[in-house]
């Protein structure tokens, strides 16, 4: 690391605690890294300290360093991959086909998609509300005195958690059977999203032949809907 600004900056972060964002590292990181990235850490004046540059600086536990790269699929060294945590962003074929064939339904059946979202969110307030009943019982049987049987207000409580937790249970067996037929229909555009996810796929690898035959995401997305949306009125 030979930016005396990026040190200066580093120190800080280091110093307070701040999250350190660096940005279009390449394959190879900075050998002044490996003091933060391998936790060298050391006792120093009664405190935790990490060697930045020349300088001896204070750890602060809060701190944070993340790390970015342009490159779209970096094959990083074992070397390298021992002091990180290595998050991909980079776009899946399968991700890729499920954002796909949401699009394809969102288009063709939007009264369905709309069910699916609200099912999704239903299930996760229900989940959530399962989730506060198993912590009012269990805070209910923490601060209970003396035998449970004679506490009225805990045998209250676990009753109507009986019933509210049976109730929402039937709920979620319902909407399991919602969503079932939902993804049945869902499936059908299963076909359409495969083409799509290949003809995108094909289009990235042109990158490997020039590099001026690049195009991003949104770019495909707005043709696949225009496509879509020609193909119903041309019907």
């Amino acid at each position: 690391m030979t930016d005396r600004e990026l040190l200066r900056v580093l120190e800080s972060c280091v110093r307070f605690g701040r999250a350190c964002l660096i940005e279009n590292i390449g394959l190879e990181l900075e050998a002044g890294l490996d003091p933060i990235l391998l936790r060298s850490l050391f006792e120093h004046g009664g405190q935790w300290c990490v060697k930045i540059g020349e300088n001896i600086v204070p750890y602060n536990s809060d701190f944070r360093l993340f790390l970015t790269t342009r490159l779209s699929n970096p094959h990083y060294t074992p070397e390298v991959c021992v002091k990180i945590l290595l998050v991909n962003f980079a776009l899946t074929a399968t991700g890729f086909e499920d954002q796909m064939l949401s699009l394809v339904a969102i288009q063709e059946r939007p009264d369905l998609e709309q069910a699916r979202n609200a099912l999704i969110i239903l299930n996760a307030e229900m989940r959530r509300e399962l989730k506060e009943i198993e912590d009012r019982i269990l805070y209910r049987l923490s601060v209970s005195e003396g035998s449970a049987v004679d506490d009225m207000d805990l045998i209250l409580t676990l009753e109507a958690s009986k019933l509210k937790s049976e109730e929402i249970k039937v709920k979620m067996k319902e909407a399991e059977i919602t969503q079932a037929d939902i993804d049945i229909t869902r499936s059908l555009y299963i076909p359409v999203a495969i083409r799509a996810r290949i003809l995108f796929f094909c289009l990235s690898d042109l990158q490997f032949i020039d590099t001026m035959y690049q195009y991003s995401l949104e770019w495909f997305v707005e043709i696949f809907n225009n496509s879509i949306l020609a193909t119903e009125k041309s019907g």
